[in-house]
């Protein structure tokens, strides 16, 4: 199997053998749901907390007696059922999110995703990217011209996460350049994971010789 590369300004430059072990992988539903699920559980902050009936100020001593007053019998102010109690399943700061998801699964989904967007057009492959200067009028100039390719029109539009480009190794140049347009991000490929490929509509992976054999080496 092999894919097309493009340059920079959007123009054919060849083509590039990919290996069916990275880009032909079935769809596992299950696998990537439980991956992507345990990966935002991991990155999630538990700030939020409500105070217990244990936690509330107040109500050390029984409201009035248990017979004899004609109301309802109460043995604390801090009922939950007061005003002023305690929450009743509310949130709490020590609440434990966390779940475990292997490093081979987080590789096994990441490669079915991606195979999944190579199947359906949404994977590009430019042989090289570099700009002038660290200028975001260049960047954006490059992810138009990378628009023109049939497939790829979406990656102009300004709304929701649009393309990961996937770099070889640091580009601070780059990154200065595309860090003030929304809907891009450009980052090393071997950061990329399972939850930014599915959120991204597009991977863009430069250099993809030098790339894949890495991803190869990391994965497979």
């Amino acid at each position: 199997m092999n894919a097309k590369i493009y340059n920079q300004g959007g123009k054919e430059q060849g083509t590039i053998d990919l290996s069916p072990k990275l880009f032909d992988l079935p769809w596992n539903a299950d696998l990537v749901n439980q991956v992507v699920l345990s990966m935002q559980a991991n990155q999630r902050q538990v700030t939020a907390h409500a105070k217990n009936r244990g936690e509330v100020s107040g109500g050390g001593k029984k409201p009035w007696r248990q017979k004899g007053t004609g109301r309802a019998r109460h043995g604390s102010t801090r009922s939950p059922i007061w005003r002023h109690g305690g929450a009743t399943h509310g949130p709490r700061n020590d609440k434990v999110y966390a779940r475990t998801v292997t490093k081979k699964m987080k590789a096994r989904a990441l490669l079915t995703i991606l195979s999944a967007k190579f199947r359906d057009g949404e994977l590009l492959f430019v042989d090289q990217m570099a700009l002038d200067a660290a200028k975001t009028k260049a960047a954006q100039a490059t992810v138009k011209q990378l628009a023109a390719i049939p497939g790829f029109e979406k990656m102009t539009h300004k709304k929701g996460k649009r393309a990961f480009f996937a770099l070889p190794a640091k580009n601070d140049a780059l990154y200065k350049s595309f860090r003030n347009i929304p809907s891009v991000v450009t980052e090393e490929l071997r950061n990329l994971n399972p939850v930014d490929a599915l959120t991204y509509k597009y991977v863009v992976i430069v250099n993809p010789k030098e790339s894949l054999g890495s991803l190869a080496t990391r994965l497979v």
